[in-house]
């Protein structure tokens, strides 16, 4: 009877599920494989855009039943020249006659990708709190705004005087994000609706100004712009004149490790995700909810102004009301790509600012600058439908047990016995 139930009991090896095979099929699941294949989707629909645009294809595409080999030779290469001038304009330009010039790419490349990390990081501090900031371009301009200020109006010592400057950017980015919070806790407010009436006040007021001798610059006519700021206010350039790439880049790698210590090792962090987990919850353990929410914006509005500081003491000129270049909407897209984490933002940003720098050299190559619009556009689709790239590519479903744990996972906290 023993025997039996003991040899019932054991598993053959066929039945024994494969290790290799569960942890394939966890990886496959996993977002970080979706972000890679939504990522590959939509570079393939840009290639799609760029074929079917071309001249040479359209062209060829008369007489595709008789030469067929004409029409696709000219898809490739209308496909292949435009990545590969993406790939000499962001990365390394391999036609360049010297090595300063072919090197210039990335460095422009993580020039580009230093502000959307800053600003991107605020966004997706946003996110983790539940809240959905999309005002990044009003605390962006008020932030540049303030560093610009405090850049010509103060006479301060090399060193000293850009320290003040990024504080006071700093500053205004915040304060312009913590009055959401404080409108959300204080009245209810939705933070969507507050922070998009509050970028078209910031516009106008930043703009306004710009056309007086607060910032104004008094060479430019009635043109709405700031003074330049002065050089001991100005971020110094880290590889030399050759080159454009500033401290903004380290500035906006330490706000990475800032970001995931803050939100990861952190009591304030943990706080901040348990209100963006369950408001209610939180609020039953004895968490003021509502300070939590003023907290969060005036950290997130933070970054911001890092990328804000950024544009304003980045330059040796003076800048318009155009100085936010979309920022405050790409961080949008770069905290989603980056799944709102600190390496994920911080690669988000990378491809992104890849793709600003590489813009130009697919311009020279043909390729209308929409594309790649459309391409960042795609990523963020795709990203956000989840069971549309299932679909396509054929992953398993992630298990329930699996995500229930990832939505539940709680950092140790020293002093407060909190374990994973």
């Amino acid at each position: 009877m023993s025997a039996t139930t003991e040899h019932t009991s054991e598993k053959t090896p066929a039945q024994e599920p494969s290790q290799f095979a569960g942890v394939f099929r966890e990886i496959m699941a996993g977002g970080v494989v979706r972000t890679l294949l939504a990522i590959v989707l939509a570079f393939a629909v840009g290639s799609i855009l760029i074929v079917v645009t071309n001249e040479g294809v359209i062209e060829s595409s008369g007489y595709f039943f008789s030469r067929p080999a004409d029409t696709l030779g000219a898809a490739w290469e209308a496909v292949s020249n435009a990545y590969s001038a993406l790939f000499r304009g962001s990365i390394y330009n391999y036609e360049a006659k010297t090595f300063e010039a072919s090197v210039r790419p990335i460095t422009e490349t993580l020039r580009f990708a230093g502000p959307l990390i800053a600003a991107g990081l605020g966004i997706a501090l946003g996110f983790r709190v539940g809240m959905f900031n999309i005002g990044g371009t009003g605390q962006l301009l008020m932030g540049a705004a303030f560093a610009a200020f405090a850049s010509f109006q103060f006479h301060l010592p090399y060193g000293i005087h850009l320290v003040v400057a990024l504080l006071f950017g700093l500053l205004g980015a915040g304060l312009w994000a913590g009055l959401v919070g404080f409108l959300k806790a204080k009245t209810g407010a939705h933070e969507v609706i507050v922070t998009i009436m509050l970028n078209y006040i910031a516009i106008s007021l930043v703009t306004f100004f710009m056309r007086t001798p607060v910032l104004h610059d008094m060479n430019d006519g009635n043109n709405p712009s700031t003074r330049s700021p002065d050089p001991t206010a100005q971020l110094p350039k880290i590889l030399g004149d050759d080159f454009l790439l500033h401290l903004g880049f380290p500035l906006a790698l330490i706000s990475v490790g800032v970001f995931w210590w803050l939100m990861e090792r952190s009591t304030v962090g943990f706080r901040l995700r348990m209100v963006g987990l369950n408001p209610d919850a939180a609020r039953t353990a004895g968490i003021n909810v509502n300070n939590v929410y003023i907290l969060a914006m005036v950290f997130s509005g933070l970054f911001v102004g890092l990328a804000a500081v950024n544009q304003a003491l980045g330059r040796t000129g003076s800048f318009s009301p155009s100085i936010d270049a979309g920022i405050g909407f790409d961080a949008i897209t770069v905290a989603l790509l980056g799944n709102s984490t600190a390496v994920g933002v911080l690669l988000a940003g990378l491809l992104f600012g890849a793709m600003k720098a590489g813009g130009p050299a697919m311009q020279v190559a043909d390729v209308a600058p929409e594309v790649l619009s459309v391409v960042q556009g795609l990523i963020v689709l795709f990203i956000a439908a989840p069971p549309l790239i299932r679909a396509l590519f054929r992953l398993p479903k992630p298990a329930p047990v699996a995500e229930v744990k990832r939505a539940k996972r709680i950092p140790r906290i020293k002093g407060e016995g909190l374990v994973k």
